[in-house]
């Protein structure tokens, strides 16, 4: 088994445990949590000092993970976001009934995005499910973008940190409303360490 393998049943097992792990997106350093794990949820929000009402993101390797939390889309919805899937577009959409409000943040929405990054990909493959996918930072404060400033800034208070490198986008993700297209939140560079 390659060590990658390793590390990622490890993440796998971390976040079956209700832990929180720290992983390289296509950007900026994430964290993330089971999204039906209320209390790993919470722990995750507090964890970034960030208010709940914010809601959270998920990201999935294939849009049949992205299923269970979403409501139905019509066939132009279904068309406008797939086409820029996977890749780095992150979409608002009718959320699924009874998902937590610490997920949604009290919304009648989710925001989730199927990604291309080789490593996130694996990860939602392997925990066989999306997963909660918020930029590794203090809320009001600029995200990581590396594996030591990860560490250095949230130490033991994470349960693991999957080894990796980020991608090549200038910054976090762009997010769109499904609805209209709307862009809600542009591509927000960031600089380097």
């Amino acid at each position: 088994m390659k060590t990658s393998e390793l590390s990622l049943r490890k993440a796998v097992e971390i976040l079956n445990a209700g832990g929180i792990i720290a992983y390289p997106t296509e950007a900026v350093w994430g964290l993330g949590c089971d999204p039906l794990n209320e209390e790993a949820l919470a722990d995750l929000i507090q964890l970034k000092d960030r208010s709940w009402k914010k809601g959270l993101v998920l990201v999935a390797a294939h849009v049949d993970q992205l299923e269970p939390y979403i409501a139905p889309m019509s066939a132009a919805m279904r068309k406008r976001v797939t086409a820029t899937w996977p890749g780095p577009s992150t979409w608002v959409l009718p959320a699924s009934a009874g998902l937590s409000p610490l997920l949604t943040g009290g919304r009648s929405t989710i925001a989730v995005r199927v990604s291309a990054h080789p490593l996130v990909s694996a990860l939602c493959q392997m925990f066989d499910d999306a997963l909660v996918s918020t930029s590794a930072n203090h809320s009001g404060h600029r995200p990581a973008r590396s594996a030591l400033q990860v560490q250095s800034w949230f130490g033991a208070s994470i349960d693991f940190v999957l080894a990796g490198s980020t991608g090549s986008e200038p910054g976090p993700t762009e997010i769109r409303d499904a609805q209209t297209g709307k862009v809600l939140r542009p591509i927000q560079r960031v600089g380097g360490e």
